[in-house]
């Protein structure tokens, strides 16, 4: 059962955090964010949202300072909607998924125009 709780109370943390990234914080060093996945405990006493920036890598970690720095501003609005005995304690983290995802995509697009036909050389032999 606490499982159950536990996942919903992630999916309602990711939505209401996405609309507070896009509504509330008017900090200009944040970036492009995107909220990937939010894990929150059994107990429902800690969440950790897992986040995906564009950019360079000082954007990134700009972005990351105004999240950390805007998590208690997070978590007393999530506070106010989500009705709980304890609201969970918030951290960010940031998701290298999405980049690794399109790194890979891009070495596999560059063995493809390098010759599709002459992969099967190199087998020979």
């Amino acid at each position: 059962m606490s499982k159950h709780r536990a996942f919903r109370l992630a999916e309602t943390i990711k939505i209401e955090v996405s609309k507070l990234i896009l509504e509330g914080i008017k900090d200009p060093r944040l970036g492009f964010v995107t909220i990937t996945d939010v894990e929150v405990t059994d107990d429902l006493r800690s969440a950790k949202i897992f986040v995906s920036i564009m950019g360079s890598e000082e954007d990134v970690k700009n972005s990351m300072d105004v999240l950390n720095r805007a998590s208690g501003y997070i978590r007393g609005e999530i506070g106010k909607i989500v009705r709980l005995r304890y609201v969970p304690e918030i951290s960010f983290k940031y998701d290298r998924s999405i980049e690794h995802g399109a790194y890979i995509s891009q070495l596999l697009r560059e063995m493809e125009t390098r010759g599709g036909s002459g992969s099967g050389e190199q087998n020979e032999g």
